[in-house]
């Protein structure tokens, strides 16, 4: 057997194990949706398939008893702020850490890097965040979710400037510009495809975290879409239906996003890590 057809041999073989492997996500999300749309005795059976009666009713009751209109707008407000704050401190960060080689810069690279690997210390954070004054508040939800996000996006920010040449820079300079003018006019419009990739990310890890709400906000008409479900399944805990509806519409924003911005999210991984 040539070299070839032993490469294409290996190809099928690890694409027939990757869709066997898929079915372990696709069953179980077959089955969340199709129970979505069955009666409370119909879906205890937990079997995939059709339900003999599609309810679409489950989905107009889920979002009015759920309250899925204002944890919606809460879960848009939260994830797009923390993604431009995170975006725009970042990148500025990124920028300096790049452009300044110094063993402060170094330290400082390494410092955000380690931020990769250390666990978020919940209570620490809530006596910070109690000391600023702002407990319980969407503000404090923001702050830290674009706070945690930071290390991800220096690590990517980084290695794409990297690849932008001080040249460029150097020009504007002799051009009388600043350095806040270097950065927004020069750089900021270079790093759209990594600007891309960061708002995908952060949007879709803040959209999909349950922890950090249910710590920092006190109020529950505060509370996301994710928290919602942990609220729904407490009054519903036996209709399953209405939590499967619950589950789908919270997951359908996520998945949309992902679905048309996938590419983004490769490309612009790809130039923060590789040009680097």
């Amino acid at each position: 057997m040539s070299y070839t057809r032993k490469l294409a041999l290996r190809n099928y073989i690890v694409e027939i194990f990757l869709l066997v492997a898929s079915l372990i996500i696709i069953v179980p999300l077959l089955m969340m949706i199709f129970g979505s749309f069955m009666t409370s005795s119909e879906v205890l059976r937990f079997k995939l398939a059709l339900p003999d009666k599609w309810m679409f009713s489950n989905y107009t009751q889920v979002f009015k008893e759920g309250g899925l209109g204002r944890a919606f707008l809460n879960g848009l407000l939260i994830t797009g702020v923390s993604s431009i704050v995170n975006i725009i401190t970042s990148s500025a960060a990124a920028f300096i850490l790049v452009r300044r080689e110094s063993k402060l810069s170094s330290f400082l690279y390494m410092f955000f890097f380690m931020g990769l690997i250390a666990p978020m210390s919940i209570i620490t954070t809530i006596r910070v965040v109690q000391w600023l004054g702002f407990y319980g508040s969407i503000t404090s939800v923001i702050f830290i979710y674009a706070a945690l996000n930071v290390a991800f996006s220096v690590f990517l920010y980084s290695g794409f400037i990297k690849s932008i040449p001080r040249a460029l820079d150097e020009v504007a300079f002799l051009e009388g510009a600043s350095m806040l003018a270097v950065f927004f006019r020069i750089i900021t419009p270079l790093i759209v495809p990594v600007n891309a990739t960061v708002a995908i990310m952060v949007f879709m890890s803040v959209w999909n975290d349950i922890t950090i709400p249910l710590y920092f906000l006190t109020d529950s008409s505060d509370w996301t879409m994710p928290l919602s479900v942990y609220n729904f399944y407490g009054k519903y805990s036996r209709d399953w239906n209405l939590i499967f509806a619950d589950l789908v519409m919270t997951s359908l924003p996520v998945l949309v996003l992902y679905l048309f911005a996938q590419k983004y999210i490769v490309s612009g991984l790809t130039a923060g890590a590789v040009k680097g």
